[in-house]
């Protein structure tokens, strides 16, 4: 592992070495490339500088997303040729170039011979690279066709999606999602709200690592914000998406746009069915009090998920004067399924001899159902940014999930029967204000407020087949527990720009109160906060291609949902989850160090962090008794750490090798160092203690490759690795994963095809090794094998370029205004 790091250290010294030793006596040639009939900039138009005294002297790059260049070239006399697909070339010959030469707007003309019948379509780049967030353009991302945005989430650099929907960054769960800038309704489980969004339905996704004063408090790895899609081209138009796959799924959904001067009408409907199946296995070596082996048990599991989901979205934009617009959106999501599952489990004594097998059948009904309006105003009171922002919205959402788990010997004589209900009801309230206030063209002044009120609760009941006959209810697993949080937030900033030099500088107070109160043992628990989270960014230009920042802020994890639910599942009756309802919240001081480049048609962005986290959250796993088998349980769950300690470097790239091939490639090297003693009192009544100390590291990758065949087919290959880390328990082994997909545009630009394949080794598990005093074990879980879908995309009153125009807008402006 040494020799990896000292291999990407080495090549990017040698990249900083080579990129400034080519800077010495450079100029620049600089320009904007709009299409003349329109002026709309032309995104990847080739720029060609060649030498006409010198044929080795030649340069070249490609326009941005707003048609601009910057190309560094040595003082000499070139040609400059500028070319574009169905458009005229235009040449500038014999220009001699002694100092940076700005070329103006360079207006190219459609060729008429090669336009007719051809659309002429700009595309976003995939990855927008920005100082403070990394943008990902997901809307016609053909790898996630057909999935959720959980699949969309997972194709994503530096964010990985577990197999219970637990999302992390850069390696830590300490991370806030939100939907429109705003928490899901499903705060609890966000990993089921992700599911139950089409992947259709997504615009971008923005990845912020250290985030301002402005955002939410609330995760200590960054923020992720979904974007869901909002048409503004005037007049109706929209788009159509229907799906097909293996294993057996269909699904369609709309979105329709209608806009007049005064308003914008939205709205979106999907429907979708779906099967996938999992596997797990879990082999566990058992040992006495004296260390020696005294058993195995090995579980392998086979499980189905089938879900049939409804998802639909109606909104406006009314603009009540010139200034003020009120925006309306009402969502409503449901989706029932089936979750049949097998577990498989053999006894052996300590001489690996087989005692017995029996088997563990669970039937699963699940449903869930979610509902949320939002209102809000905005007032500008001029053109230059001035405005005020006032939101409130209200989300409601419950959850049941009905089992009925019977276990039987080899003979098909039951052993045991259990039937459960877990039920979880939801309801959040939030209000927020933000106001920014301009003093000049680089200086702002932002101040808001945020009340998040959050009411959960959840009850799981089982009952118990008796030596009668009879199922009575199992107190032993019973559990009735009550969640109310108050957060109200307040928070300041001011950001200035001095020539090349910009800074901001923010605080924010967060007053948190939270009631875990478990009805059962009729067990109360208050908890009250109130913290200062302040934030400080540097920003320093170098020149239009070269830019470096520092920043810092504090940041806080409130644990929430299955991290406090003391009963979670009974899917297994050897092997528990259980969470810990006085878990306290982990805060985070995080420090970022950034550095972007772009080297002709290449663009580097890199960032070294570091993270230091008190009451860190640490998943353990204990030996706590025996079932009715005589089989040791081993129990896994969440509990507060002393202090952590995670560093590392992250480096993103953007290349374009050649004007068909798109490459962009992401690494993240860290550590994890975690410093803490763990107490317990164990089933027999004896106080153990376990020592966390660890140092660990590890890195992850992704890279992902869009290639432009003949006949205009694009072919799409995602590749990721996620390396082994060493744990204070055991290990988490690596494994590797490719998602790949061919699309094609058909009908003049109307119609998109797909088809993707997820998984296509069917490699994507987590492996885990577990090494404790009572027991050392094998696990790997594999939450979905390799689907295949094709879906078809037709869009009425809207090209593809429409749709990216519009996109384009929409992110102009949020960059400018952009407040959450």
């Amino acid at each position: 592992m040494k020799a990896i790091n000292y291999v990407y250290f080495t090549v990017f010294a040698l990249a900083t070495s080579a990129a400034y030793s080519q800077e010495k006596d450079q100029v620049f040639v600089t320009g904007t490339i709009v299409e003349k009939s329109s002026n709309t900039p032309l995104e990847y138009a080739s720029i060609t500088i060649e030498s006409t005294t010198d044929a080795n002297n030649i340069t070249g790059d490609m326009s941005d997303g707003s048609g601009k260049f910057n190309i560094p070239v040595t003082p000499d006399t070139y040609q400059i040729r500028i070319e574009y697909l169905g458009y005229k070339t235009f040449i500038i010959d014999a220009k001699e170039i002694t100092s940076t030469l700005d070329l103006g707007t360079i207006k190219i003309e459609g060729d008429a011979e090669v336009l007719e019948g051809v659309v002429i379509e700009t595309q976003r780049a995939a990855v927008e690279l920005k100082l403070d967030k990394r943008i990902y353009n997901v809307g016609d991302n053909a790898i996630v066709k057909g999935g959720n945005a959980s699949d969309v989430l997972d194709n994503i650099p530096s964010v990985e999606v577990d197999s219970e929907g637990n999302v992390s960054l850069r390696g830590n769960e300490s991370v806030k999602v939100l939907i429109d800038g705003k928490p899901s309704g499903m705060a609890a489980n966000i990993g089921d709200a992700l599911k139950m969004i089409p992947s259709e339905s997504l615009d971008r996704v923005e990845v912020i690592t250290n985030p301002s004063a402005r955002y939410e408090a609330e995760g200590g790895a960054g923020i992720i914000n979904i974007i869901l899609k909002k048409g503004s081209n005037a007049g109706i138009n929209g788009s159509v998406t229907a799906n097909v796959g293996d294993p057996t799924s269909y699904g369609a959904n709309a979105t329709v746009n209608y806009r007049e001067d005064k308003f914008n009408l939205y709205s979106s409907l999907g429907y979708a069915k779906n099967k996938t199946f999992g596997n797990s296995l879990n082999e566990s070596q058992y040992f006495d009090e004296n260390g020696n082996t005294s058993s195995f048990v090995d579980e392998y599991s086979k499980s189905t998920r089938e879900r049939e989901s409804i998802n639909g979205n109606i909104g406006i934009d009314y603009n009540l004067t010139d200034k003020l617009t009120w925006t309306n959106n009402l969502t409503y999501r449901k989706s029932t399924g089936d979750n049949p599952r097998t577990l498989n489990y053999s006894n052996y004594d300590a001489g690996r001899n087989l005692l017995y097998r029996n088997v563990r059948q669970t039937e699963e009904d699940d449903f869930k159902e979610s509902v949320e309006y939002n209102t809000d105003f905005t007032y500008k009171f001029n053109e230059s940014g001035h405005q005020l922002f006032v939101s409130g919205s209200i989300n409601k959402n419950r959850d049941i999930e009905d089992s009925a788990i019977t276990t039987t010997n080899e003979a098909n004589a039951v052993l045991a029967q259990d039937v459960t209900r877990a039920t979880e009801n939801e309801l959040r309230h939030i209000a927020r204000v933000d106001y920014v206030l301009p003093f000049n063209e680089n200086s702002q002044f932002e101040a808001g407020y945020l009340g998040n009120f959050n009411d959960l609760n959840t009850k799981f009941n089982i009952n118990t087949l008796n030596e009668d006959g009879d199922l009575e209810p199992n107190d032993l697993f019973r559990n009735d527990l009550q969640y109310k949080e108050q957060v109200h937030a307040f928070y300041t900033q001011f950001g200035n720009k001095l020539n090349k030099f910009s800074y901001m500088l923010g605080l924010r107070w967060e007053y948190t109160e939270i009631d875990v109160n478990q009805m059962t043992t009729m067990d109360f628990n208050k908890k009250k906060y109130n913290n200062f989270f302040p934030s400080a960014f540097i920003n320093y230009e170098f020149s239009d291609t070269e830019n470096v920042t520092a920043s810092y802020s504090r940041r806080v994890r409130r644990p929430r949902g299955r991290m406090l639910n003391p009963i979670s599942n009974y899917s297994s009756s050897i092997n528990f989850f259980m969470g810990n309802p006085d878990l306290d919240p982990s805060f985070t001081n995080a420090i970022d160090l950034g550095y972007m480049k772009r080297i002709g048609r290449l663009t580097l962005n890199t960032s070294l962090y570091f993270n230091h986290t008190t009451d860190a959250t640490q998943f353990v796993r204990r030996v706590d008794g025996v079932n009715e088998e005589g089989i040791p349980i081993t129990i896994s769950g969440p509990i507060n750490l002393a202090t952590e300690y995670r560093y590392g470097l992250e480096l993103n790239a953007n290349y374009s090798p050649l004007r068909w091939w798109r490459i962009n490639a992401n690494a993240n090297l860290f550590q994890v160092s975690t410093r803490g003693d763990y107490s317990y009192v164990d089933f027999e009544g004896t106080t153990q203690t376990q020592n966390f100390d660890n140092d660990a590291f590890t890195w992850n990758g992704r890279i992902n490759s869009t290639i432009t065949l003949p006949a205009k087919i694009n072919w799409q290959a995602n590749f990721m690795y996620s390396g082994g880390q060493k744990t204070a328990q055991g290990k988490i082994l690596g494994v590797g994963s490719l998602n790949t997909a061919l699309s094609k545009d058909v009908l003049k630009d109307k119609g998109t095809i797909a088809l993707n394949v997820q998984d296509v080794f069917n490699s994507r598990k987590r492996i885990m090794e577990t090494n404790i005093a009572q027991v050392n074990s094998y696990a790997e879980m594999q939450w979905r094998e390799r689907t295949i879908n094709l879906s078809f995309t037709y869009r009425f009153n809207q090209t593809k370029t429409d749709r990216q125009k519009d996109q384009k807008r929409q992110s102009s402006s949020e960059d400018m205004d952009e407040m959450m």
